[in-house]
């Protein structure tokens, strides 16, 4: 039975995507380069990091807040379409057209082949538009996501000023981004941070070779100050710190389908568990089996919610 819950302070989860997109993905029957393709199938879904953890609260039922810059005809796709899903949707829009991400699928062997858009330039009146507008939501809001890549033209700071006006509301901030955006943003000590194994080596300068190596990183960001450390680790689960206790977190068993936004399921399942009051070990078993119902969809931030059920009762949360 899906369980449903009721803000208290408005839209309880607010996700911010200041680089959404287009995700169009292309089926052909033996990609080639230098050849001409006749396409067998078309999906074209509203994307951005944060946009697919919305999708995700949403199909988990949840309710959620989708913020962040659209532009163009592309744009207006994304926002109707999130708003089609239930999802309700505050976004500032921009010059120019926001990107397409290009996903060819290879149906002879499985292959991807991806060629992300750059999408418009954040302008400085943007900025600070970004600024109030996060504001203003996250008063209304107990936990604010800031996922994905920062656009060009945004400062490299523009994360962790998010975080201290998340944080200024009295809100959570989840903090799901890599490179310069994710060590700068972690000066502001948002209360979650969800790394994966190739953010991890980027922040630490190397690549973690054993699961010993990846926990002594996470307790170094735990003793930062941050509430909660996930860091997902692909079909090997999990490793999480939540409020000082560490815990291993295996998967179900899968052949996964599309690997694309497992990541973003991840973040939504914590977030959503989160606002329901659940215990860690609900909140972690919530993520994962979140994280692998979308490994067996084609689309990226997409959960059939019966294998999710399915799954949760088989995800292991062990403490360490």
């Amino acid at each position: 039975m899906r369980k449903h819950w009721q803000s208290r302070r408005g839209p309880m989860i607010t996700t911010v995507t200041l680089h959404a997109a287009i995700d169009r993905t292309l089926y052909v029957d033996k990609f080639g380069v230098g050849q001409v393709h006749r396409v067998t199938r078309e999906v074209n879904e509203p994307g951005g990091k944060g946009n697919n953890v919305a999708k995700v609260i949403r199909q988990l039922g949840g309710q959620v807040m989708a913020t962040g810059i659209i532009a163009g005809n592309n744009g207006v796709f994304i926002e109707s379409s999130l708003t089609e899903r239930g999802i309700q949707t505050d976004f500032i829009r921009s010059e120019g057209e926001s990107r397409v991400c290009l996903n060819i699928l290879d149906d002879s062997n499985g292959s991807s082949t991806e060629l992300l858009g750059r999408g418009p330039t954040m302008s400085e009146a943007e900025v600070e538009a970004i600024k109030e507008k996060v504001h203003r939501l996250a008063s209304q809001s107990s936990t604010v996501i800031l996922s994905g890549s920062l656009p060009p033209g945004a400062p490299e700071t523009l994360y962790a000023e998010l975080i201290r006006i998340v944080r200024s509301a009295d809100s959570r901030a989840f903090l799901d981004t890599g490179g310069t955006a994710f060590s700068v943003g972690l000066s502001a000590t948002p209360h979650f941070v969800k790394p994966n194994e190739q953010e991890l080596a980027e922040w630490l300068g190397q690549k973690p070779s054993e699961i010993s190596e990846c926990t002594r990183a996470a307790h170094m960001l735990a003793n930062q100050g941050i509430n909660e450390v996930c860091i997902t680790l692909g079909s090997t689960g999990a490793l999480a710190i939540l409020n000082g206790t560490a815990y291993m977190v295996k998967p179900p068993a899968i052949q996964p389908v599309n690997t694309v936004g497992c990541g973003d399921a991840f973040v939504a399942g914590m977030a959503y568990a989160s606002e329901r009051g659940d215990s860690a070990e609900s909140r972690l078993r919530t993520a994962v089996a979140a994280a692998a119902a979308n490994a067996m969809s084609s689309k990226a931030g997409d959960i059939d919610y019966d294998l999710f059920e399915e799954y949760e009762h088989q995800v292991q949360v062990i403490p360490l």
